[in-house]
């Protein structure tokens, strides 16, 4: 292999200042948020670096016993990533929805389930879509409504968990409709209890 007709010295390499914290960040945000793709991922991260957008960083470390599938599917801290991006706006487009999934290695075939679930066209009401992520995560209307909770909440890991009482409203009724199983009056009934703790 011929070298090159020009080589550099190191006096004539000129290394920005602010490239070591740059990486130094950038390997803390990979190894925290263990990405299924790597290469993937990193577009995704310097992409909203470079844009000055949210990061797609998770706050801490989280065990996923899913390693060893290939088609991983979503988790809390993921999800959190995604509100973190795209909650600034009530709505967001399908596009840019598939983007921020996709950059977190996240099972595409998953996304098309909850998309069809919800009936979403080609703009999705951000909450909405989460309340379905929440679902994805627990299983039940119980359990949904506790990763809600957990991931919306400002208070500390641990604490209680508390979120805006509109808020809690819009996820639960969504879910409960779209469950079927709980009328109308018992939505009514629930909502309506919650309302002297508020």
């Amino acid at each position: 292999m011929p070298l090159p007709d020009r080589l550099f010295c190191a006096e004539q390499i000129n290394i920005p200042p602010e490239l070591p914290d740059i990486l130094k960040n950038f390997s803390k945000a990979a190894i925290r948020t263990q990405p299924m793709d790597l290469l993937a991922w990193s577009a995704a991260y310097f992409n909203a670096l470079s844009k000055g957008e949210c990061l797609p960083v998770k706050d801490r470390l989280e065990y996923n016993d899913n390693t060893q599938n290939l088609d991983p599917s979503l988790t809390p801290g993921l999800l959190k990533i995604l509100h973190k991006q795209l909650s600034s706006r009530k709505t967001c487009s399908r596009e840019d929805l598939q983007t921020k999934w996709k950059g977190l290695s996240l099972s595409p075939n998953q996304l098309d389930t909850l998309l069809s679930l919800g009936g979403f066209d080609s703009e999705i009401d951000w909450i909405e879509f989460f309340a379905l992520g929440c679902s994805a995560l627990g299983g039940t209307l119980l359990s949904s409504m506790k990763f809600a909770c957990e991931i919306l909440t400002n208070d500390e890991e641990g604490g209680a968990a508390r979120i805006p009482f509109d808020t809690f409203v819009q996820i639960y009724t969504f879910l409960a409709r779209l469950d079927g199983d709980v009328p109308q009056e018992h939505i009514d009934i629930f909502l309506n209890s919650l309302k002297p703790q508020v």
